[in-house]
């Protein structure tokens, strides 16, 4: 039975290429599992630690998340992803060369606190 949070049979059998070998010897936790972990605490927003114990220890979706994230796992995920849906039609691709516009805060841009944006060292002194 496939549970709300968790991912379909076609969303695994996409996904599980994508994943490292286990080099280790020993048995581990089932990847589709710890995965299923994994989207279950993201989709939900809840702590690690509260991830229902059905999905194994939450110490081990915590490392396997870890790993998969340093290793470069998630990002292979996401560019296949992509170019699957690319390949399919499913993307508007939308580059914008010119007339870019970031808004910032302003404290991001460099404004100081209590409402001056004016620099001591930007005032030119007085002959």
């Amino acid at each position: 039975m496939i549970r709300r949070h968790e991912l379909s049979d076609a969303e695994w059998e996409f996904i599980r290429p994508l994943l490292p070998e286990s080099l280790r010897g020993r048995k581990r936790l089932d990847d589709r599992t710890v995965l299923n972990g994994i989207v279950w605490k993201f989709r939900t927003g809840t702590a690690w630690r509260d991830v229902p114990e059905r999905y194994g220890p939450w110490a081990t979706l915590h490392t396997r998340f870890r790993r998969w994230a340093l290793d470069g796992t998630f990002e292979r995920m996401l560019r296949a992803a992509q170019a699957r849906a690319d390949a399919a039609g499913d993307i508007d691709w939308l580059v914008s060369v010119d007339s870019t516009v970031v808004r910032a805060h302003q404290h991001a841009a460099g404004a100081r606190k209590g409402g001056s944006t004016t620099r001591h060292s930007d005032v030119p002194e007085a002959d």
